[in-house]
């Protein structure tokens, strides 16, 4: 087996690996700090990425609270719901700054963090983590695809460069695929922001034409 296949098995066999947080592992009582890091470093170990110590740290929840993405814990406490962002901001940080990851929760927390009739912030996550498999299986796929092309290109060139260069166009398809979705994400959240700005404007102007007929 040449090196670029193997390396590609490595990919593939690491994607497999890859699970998420089971709902039913998710504490349903309060936690203290401690408790919390000790849960999310073991449940989000196989998705940590390969140079980071640990997923989550007390300075990085200190800093989402800090920047009103994680709601503040209740007597230094935090519920089921703050384990929930936690899980979500893990996942978005890595190719979302926290602007954007602010944006994302905001209406979540908004509607559904505590006590909601109906829907609520874990039958969301549920939600979510229950199309994991069809996704994982799609994006395998897709991997598989992009390898099989990069293998077609640079036939004509030496074992050394060829190696190289296949390599090369591997990464960048991968790479497009990112940047490409990273985009529409960032554009989705923005067009949503502007929404949200422009119906706030109308709402204010609408109050005070309120006011202004009541004098």
């Amino acid at each position: 087996m040449d090196n670029s296949k193997k390396r590609l098995n490595d990919i593939l066999r690491q994607l497999a690996e890859i699970d998420y947080v089971h709902p039913e592992d998710i504490p349903n009582i309060d936690l203290y700090m401690d408790q919390v890091l000790t849960f999310l470093n073991q449940e989000l170990g196989t998705v940590r990425e390969v140079n980071e110590d640990k997923a989550m740290t007390k300075t990085m929840i200190n800093n989402y609270t800090k920047n009103q993405i994680l709601p503040p814990p209740e007597k230094k406490k935090y519920s089921r719901e703050h384990m929930l962002n936690l899980i979500f901001i893990y996942y978005f940080k890595n190719f979302l700054g926290l602007k954007d990851i602010k944006s994302i929760l905001d209406p979540i927390n908004a509607k559904y963090y505590g006590d909601s009739e109906g829907v609520d912030f874990f039958d969301i996550y549920c939600n979510m983590v229950g199309y994991e498999h069809t996704v994982a299986k799609e994006v395998t796929k897709d991997i598989i695809k992009k390898y099989n092309f990069s293998r077609a290109v640079f036939e004509e060139e030496d074992e050394e460069s060829k190696d190289i260069l296949q390599d090369f166009t591997f990464i960048c398809l991968l790479s497009f695929d990112v940047f490409v979705k990273k985009m529409m994400i960032e554009q989705y959240i923005s067009d949503r922001r502007k929404e949200e700005e422009e119906q706030a404007d109308k709402s204010e102007d609408s109050e005070a034409k309120t006011e202004e007929s009541q004098k």
